[in-house]
């Protein structure tokens, strides 16, 4: 299932939506059972906004702690605790708006224990039960490897190791196949008894991964298995659902040519840099006073400019320069104890704000790199060049889902940094936002010791 432009299992999708009907309904007995009229008091004052707040705010909670990303219940006793540190902290939120004088959005003190204690009871029995009944017992679709291409082959082993995809390899098809990295028992034979193999095991599904280009595929067969009701997938496309980045290991460029999402579009273009212009601005006005204090901070502990300047590579190569809050001595590589906090904060790229009222970047877009490194990196890694389709960002989705300067996180990054642009929408940088905050909250991904930053 696609939400905002990124593939979700199925599993995942129904069980948030489970736990949000089971947190509403705990909180929502409590209240109902409490009321001198229930009707008129759940109905009529609001009640029911209070409850959908602290159910909110339970589900978040949940979700900054992974609870959604890793569904599978290894340490029960780990997952009460988690629950119970959530709960918590509702209760501190709960507490601050009585603070705050906002005692109308705030749900009434004995319906929140006992709503709360009914979680804490309830959720880790369901996780526990979803794990059990649906994650692991009830029946998956299976799937037939034709080929085992690299990227088959690591398709194959991310669906074995995350089992909530809903998807169980039962083998690979394959003429000549690799010296190692699949197992024996998953090798069924060459491509030619491809009809005897769906026979025998009846998949729901077939992914196709040649291992040569000039592989024989035999074509005819997969059209009679696709009209009898079989799933067809080519292996390129497998990879972006399971690992929501596109693969440059075996892409061709006639497959670059002729891929038509993987483009810059002007109407998705121009919704962006209306939308990262709105948010820019919005940001640069609420947190100018914050960048005032800090330029303060870092002109009276240091000496040197407050703003450090470095020239990147733009949209289509054009340079441009961007801006960061000194976090470094002057011309020395050491960081300054003021600019140790702010790499750990995040906080010494505010003025980046500036690059995108410019209209030099966006809010979300690939990472800006200086000239000097693009050209080098695009000498060695193929379609490199092709991530100066878009302006680079703030944050994007290479930022949020890996960290690391080593060249095979180059590569890595590259991957999602296609899968963004062939996937930009409005939508999906909403959804990059929001895991940028969540690693910035949990500090996910952050080295601030670096010595510098490029």
């Amino acid at each position: 299932m696609r939400l905002f432009k990124v593939f979700f299992p199925t599993r995942v999708v129904v069980l948030l939506i489970s736990e949000t009907a089971i947190v509403f309904g705990c909180y929502f007995l409590p209240v109902y059972l409490t009321a001198a009229t229930p009707n008129s008091f759940l109905f009529d004052d609001a009640d029911l906004y209070r409850i959908g707040l602290v159910t909110f705010c339970i589900i978040v909670g949940f979700y900054l702690n992974d609870l959604y990303s890793q569904l599978r219940v290894r340490v029960k006793s780990q997952l009460f605790q988690q629950v119970c540190f959530v709960l918590g902290v509702s209760f501190l939120i709960q507490s601050m708006l009585d603070y705050l004088k906002l005692s109308e959005w705030a749900l009434p003190k004995w319906p929140m224990i006992f709503g709360s204690l009914l979680v804490l009871l309830i959720q880790p029995a369901w996780r526990i039960l979803y794990d059990h009944l649906v994650i692991r017992r009830l029946a998956h679709e299976t799937v037939l490897f034709v080929g085992a291409s690299s990227v088959a082959r690591m398709v194959g082993e991310r669906l074995t190791d995350n089992p909530h995809f809903g998807l169980s390899v039962v083998g690979y098809l394959e003429d000549m196949p690799p010296s190692n990295d699949v197992p024996p028992n998953l090798l069924l034979g060459p491509i030619d008894h491809l009809r005897e193999i769906v026979e025998s095991l009846k998949p729901q599904r077939i992914i196709v991964g040649m291992t040569a280009h000039g592989a024989r595929l035999p074509v005819h067969q997969l059209l009679e298995m696709r009209s009898s009701g079989i799933y067809i997938e080519e292996a390129q496309a497998a990879y972006e659902n399971v690992f929501s980045r596109v693969s440059v290991k075996e892409l061709r460029r006639t497959q670059l040519i002729f891929m038509t999402d993987l483009r810059p579009r002007p109407k998705g273009e121009f919704l962006q840099r209306l939308y990262s212009f709105g948010l820019a601005l919005v940001g640069f006005l609420i947190t100018s006073p914050l960048m005032l204090l800090i330029a303060l901070a870092v002109k009276l502990t240091s000496p040197g400019p407050v703003l450090y300047r470095q020239v990147k590579a733009g949209k289509h190569g054009v340079n441009f320069t961007l801006f960061r809050f000194r976090s470094m001595f002057h011309r020395d590589s050491r960081v300054t104890p003021v600019g140790r906090w702010l790499r750990r904060l995040r906080l010494d790229d505010l003025p980046q704000l500036i690059n995108v009222l410019r209209g030099e970047m966006m809010i979300v877009g690939p990472r800006p790199e200086r000239p000097e490194f693009v050209k080098a990196l695009a000498g060695q890694i193929p379609y490199y060049q092709q991530r100066l389709a878009v302006k680079p960002g703030i944050t994007g989705w290479a930022q949020v889902e890996t960290s690391g300067d080593a060249f095979e996180d180059t590569l890595l990054k590259l991957e999602y940094d296609l899968y963004y642009i062939k996937n930009l929408s409005m939508t999906l940088d909403l959804y990059i936002l929001f895991q940028t905050a969540k690693n910035l909250l949990l500090s996910v991904g952050r080295v601030p010791d670096l010595p510098a930053r490029n």
